[in-house]
């Protein structure tokens, strides 16, 4: 095995025994171009494999049997005059081949039943966020081989993972054409970088290496600001206190570097900086998106001359995205990519996980691994535009009039959607504006096709089911609360067998369980009944995120997140976000309330508050927060804590477990909880100290 792919497994996590594995076949599995005339289909013209080895160390699964490990590189090309790739920005300034396509590789990783026809039939296709495969997190006990319980591996899935995005140097990488003028000259335009550190620093890459480059190591034309707080004037630096240089080892100005910029004194933790400068040579990043419907529909479907890993042994296909990932699986069904060019659906399923907003993804300069915006960090990069709402809806701030399922309505391709999400995208991502109308006054339906579950009481990053009750973790060390651990990934194995009943027999999933003006379970920051907790310096006004209307020049297309952009944008407006209603202990009233909310351990937030010499006061980003009970009422009393303590609500350890083994069992009965994670849950219960 090269070491090329050997490095590719190690930062797509696929596992040391998966490392060990010799392989047991070499080979390149490639198109003949059919024909020499022009194609007018996107297609992958060849699949190159370059390791086929046994996964998990020959372990098998119950019927389904042994998995094997498929590692390649899939070629493809786009027909950029084709209306279903019209939208890719700058696709018609990219390079094209002699039968006028546009071409594009990409990192490939299949691990499959060994014997297709003894699994499930379904694709669990993974998007790589910023490269890492995700979907093993579903696996309880997985972290550290992938394998875990082997939930994915007993359920029969066959797992798909290939890079999309192009500013990457490890893991699933694609390789994007970069856009030129018409006339064949360098693209320049004006790229914008927010900068925030844990740490002092005396440099900073312009961009996620590999950086867009600065057209000239003179900053010229340059601006680097700071301010403490987002929401706080710019304050300007002098150009003679930044270089478009590396001072990593030779002090300022340092060496001369047109991927790099350097601060006179270095970077600090108490800021956040941003840069403004002219850039050159963009990738052409929206053509992840074909990539990605090209390379599944390849592998339901089939491409002529190029011989299909997967031929025959799959019916159907879900797609799966975490945070970064599931913005890009929002912005995919919105612009229109679950139909590949035959008009044939790609996804008949999709679960956008912790991703209430989109992403800019298909633009000039596209930096796919920013956040599209926390209270306080990156909060001006797109992602947040209308359409919010999987329905049609009006904004009228934006004037944008429409729904993310647009597109693929009108072509009948939409897949059925479980859209899941904690309470960091409520405070953090503006959550309601999915579900509500832009002035937070009602409820907006929600589509036939589409559930939505807020995983209430969990933070963006979720806690660790294998951890005992009780458990409290560490303190990040910009934050002021320890991290919150109560986890979702039950709820989202439940979820996920749940999407793939309705996908294979139409059963109902379970209906839509989320926060509501209309039940007052949502509502705006000032009448959320957040208890006092001593011990704690925030305000929950200070860490919620607020979404801004932002003008990004003629060049941009709001609606679609696409074309070009002015930088930095104007802001034109602010939105109104609510956020989920809480009970005397802080922990949300309705939602999907999962055994830790409903007999807890404490108070569990998506929100943790920044520390003195980290911008003080402001969210911590995308961590939760946890706030333990004290184990007596003497103990909290003393304290001044209004919350009652263990002991007081669980006189004993039998009444805890019995607490505990009703919530489960009533998760169950709704398809919102595995019986093996019920009986998980319990044992912990049993296994704890409470009270």
């Amino acid at each position: 095995m090269s070491e090329k792919f050997r490095t590719l497994r190690d930062m797509a996590s696929l596992g040391a025994r998966h490392q060990r594995t010799r392989a047991t076949l070499y080979g390149v599995i490639a198109a003949a171009l059919v024909g020499a005339g022009h194609s007018a289909e996107a297609r992958i013209t060849q699949f190159q494999i370059t390791s086929q080895t046994a996964a998990f160390g020959g372990m098998s699964f119950g019927a389904v049997g042994p998995y094997e490990t498929i590692i390649g590189r899939a070629s493809g090309e786009v027909d950029p005059n084709d209306p279903l790739n019209a939208v890719i920005t700058d696709v018609q300034l990219a390079p094209r081949n002699a039968r006028g396509m546009v071409e594009y590789s990409m990192d490939v990783v299949v691990t499959k039943p060994v014997d297709l026809s003894k699994g499930n039939g379904t694709i669990l296709h993974d998007v790589p966020n910023r490269g890492a495969i995700r979907s093993p997190e579903m696996n309880i006990g997985g972290a550290a081989n992938n394998l875990g319980d082997g939930f994915l591996e007993n359920q029969g899935f066959t797992l798909v993972d290939n890079g999309w995005e192009g500013d990457l140097t490890t893991g699933l990488r694609i390789t994007l054409p970069v856009a030129r003028n018409a006339d064949g000259s360098v693209i320049t335009g004006r790229v914008r970088s927010e900068y925030i550190v844990t740490s002092p620093t005396s440099t900073q890459d312009l961009t996620r290496p590999p950086a867009y480059e600065a057209v000239s190591t003179s900053n010229a034309d340059a601006t680097l600001t700071r301010r403490v707080h987002q929401h706080d004037p710019k304050e300007a630096i002098p150009n003679s206190q930044f270089a478009f240089a590396d001072c990593s080892v030779t002090p300022f100005p340092g060496v001369p570097s047109t991927t790099k910029v350097c601060l006179n004194g270095g970077f600090d933790t108490n800021h956040i900086y941003e840069l403004v400068y002219t850039a050159k040579n963009p990738t052409v990043m929206g053509l992840g998106f074909a990539a990605t419907r090209d390379l599944v529909s390849f592998l339901r479907y089939g491409s002529a001359g190029v011989t299909n890993p997967l031929a025959g042994g799959v019916q159907n296909a879900i797609t799966y995205g975490s945070s970064q990932s599931g913005r890009w699986i929002r912005t995919s069904i919105q612009l229109g990519f679950n139909q590949d060019e035959a008009h044939r659906l790609v996804f008949e399923g999709a679960i956008p996980h912790k991703a209430s907003n989109r992403g800019a993804f298909n633009v000039r300069f596209a930096q796919p691994t920013r956040l599209s915006g926390t209270q306080h960090t990156e909060a001006q990069y797109p992602g947040a535009e209308s359409p919010s709402t999987w329905a049609p809806s009006f904004d009228p701030l934006s004037g944008i009039s429409g729904g993310v399922l647009d597109r693929c309505r009108a072509s009948n391709t939409c897949p059925k959607i479980i859209h899941t999400n904690t309470d960091t995208e409520y405070s953090q991502a503006m959550m309601s504006l999915n579900t509500t109308d832009l002035f937070g006054k009602r409820d907006v339906a929600i589509p036939p096709e589409v559930r939505i579950y807020e995983l209430s009481g969990t933070m963006h990053g979720g806690g660790d089911p294998t951890q005992l009750p009780g458990f409290v973790p560490s303190t990040p060390v910009n934050c002021q609360l320890p991290t919150n651990p109560n986890a979702f990934i039950p709820a989202q194995r439940a979820l996920l067998v749940a999407l793939r009943q309705w996908i294979v027999n139409g059963t109902q999933p379970p209906p839509s369980m989320i926060s509501r003006i209309s039940v007052g379970s949502l509502a705006p920051v000032s009448q959320v009944n957040f208890p006092y907790v001593p011990a704690t310096s925030f305000t929950l006004a200070g860490v919620t995120n607020v979404k801004n209307v932002l003008y990004r020049g003629p060049l941009f297309n709001t609606a679609d997140i696409s074309g070009v952009m002015d930088e930095p944008p104007v802001v034109r407006g602010t939105y109104y976000t609510l956020l989920p209603q809480v009970d005397a202990d802080g922990n949300p009233i309705d939602g999907l309330r999962n055994i830790y909310v409903q007999v807890p351990m404490g108070t569990y937030t998506g929100w943790n508050v920044r520390k003195a010499g980290f911008s003080e006061g402001d969210s911590c980003d995308l961590t939760g927060g946890y706030i333990p009970f004290f184990r007596t009422q003497a103990q909290r009393i003393a304290a001044g804590d209004p919350r009652l303590s263990l002991a007081e609500r669980y006189p004993t350890h039998a009444d805890y477990v019995a607490k505990v083994t009703a919530a489960a069992n009533s998760l169950v009965a709704q398809r919102l909880l595995l019986p093996q994670d019920a009986a998980l849950a319990i044992s912990q219960a049993n296994a704890a100290v409470v009270p």
